[in-house]
């Protein structure tokens, strides 16, 4: 019998390895940016999203945000239309490692399509 947890990848594992430190920046961005559709609905409503109008992708300023810069995050995760509507930007809570954002099966499972 093989121990499936060796297989599943943390979200808090996912990316840059020279994070700020979880107290400051307890919450994490992932961006699925090879499946971005470019509508810049991010940008529209969050400070911390461009979109790059050369690519006509988006583009997050950081991927670290603390409590200050989690609602307009959250809020750009639920707007993002792509994956017919699940969304490619994701925030997470590195505490926890749940999905605060989007978490279209509500149960904070990582919604990536790794």
């Amino acid at each position: 019998m093989s121990d499936d947890t060796d297989d599943v990848r943390r979200p808090s594992d996912v990316g840059d390895t020279d994070a700020p430190p979880v107290e400051a920046k307890p919450y994490k961005i992932i961006f699925e940016a090879n499946k971005c559709i470019g509508t810049g609905k991010c940008a529209e409503v969050s400070a911390n999203w461009d979109l790059d109008l050369d690519t006509g992708l988006a583009r997050p300023k950081t991927y670290y945000v603390d409590e200050a810069d989690l609602a307009h995050n959250v809020r750009a995760a639920e707007v993002c239309p792509a994956k017919k509507g699940r969304g490619v930007i994701h925030v997470i809570d590195r505490r926890t490692d749940e999905e605060v954002a989007p978490d279209p099966a509500g149960d904070g499972t990582l919604s990536v399509d790794w």
